[in-house]
């Protein structure tokens, strides 16, 4: 899965890219305050967390820490779905402290026991149905792997329906031949996410920019 830096990186990009096209100063200064905020967020990412921040802790339960996996890596074949989980010493584990049960849509992960722990990771919602009896795990060294068995042996895009959701969203919102509806789509998502700085510029350009349409200046671009 892409990191937060190439989200940034692709961010980035897409910025760039409508910087090119745009023709208003006050778009472009615009554009250009959001590409350097991008770059120092770029430059502020720290670099990979190491093994022991991989999980998250929760407050302990009675009779022990149970302890939220958020960290997995995940690929595919044509016919299983692989989602990659790195514990410390999960291989010396009795195999029944491993469980994982499967649903159509989903499966939990639960590790009792692990140096003095319980560890459990849930999927909702994956993407595709997948084979309830053909879907297992495997327990590597220091790695426990979960394998969907697709029911339909075709390529999935991400590994929940929320993910596909949030991506077509994301795509529907710049994919327009019209660069300046995707002008417009751009601002409104920097004004919605934007510091109030960012606010304040957009809201200015915006202001200016009727003013001098009013007086019959310029034509109304943004």
């Amino acid at each position: 899965m892409a990191s937060a830096r190439e989200e940034l990186q692709k961010d980035l990009e897409e910025v760039k890219e409508l910087l090119n096209k745009a023709t208003r100063k006050r778009i472009q200064d615009v554009l250009m305050a959001e590409k350097h905020k991008i770059e120092t967020e770029i430059k502020n990412q720290p670099g990979p967390k190491p093994k022991s921040d991989a999980v998250e802790e929760e407050k302990p339960p009675a009779g022990g820490y149970t302890v939220k996996i958020n960290n997995y890596g995940w690929d595919q074949s044509d016919r299983f779905v692989k989602i990659y989980i790195t514990l410390n010493d999960v291989h010396k584990l009795p195999a029944e402290n491993v469980q994982v049960h499967f649903s159509e849509r989903s499966f939990d992960l639960l590790v009792k026991h692990l140096n003095g722990r319980n560890y459990s990771m849930t999927f909702n919602n994956l993407l595709k149905p997948i084979s309830v009896d053909g879907s297992s795990r495997k327990i590597k060294t220091d790695m426990i792997l979960v394998l969907c068995k697709k029911k339909q042996e075709d390529k999935w895009e991400c590994l929940t329906r929320v993910e596909k959701e949030s991506k077509d969203k994301e795509k529907a919102a710049y994919d327009t031949s019209d660069p300046g509806e995707g002008l417009m789509n751009l601002l409104k998502k920097m004004y919605s996410e934007g510091d109030d700085d960012m606010k304040r510029t957009i809201n200015k350009a915006w202001v200016e920019s009727r003013e001098k349409q009013s007086k019959g200046d310029i034509p109304m671009d943004i």
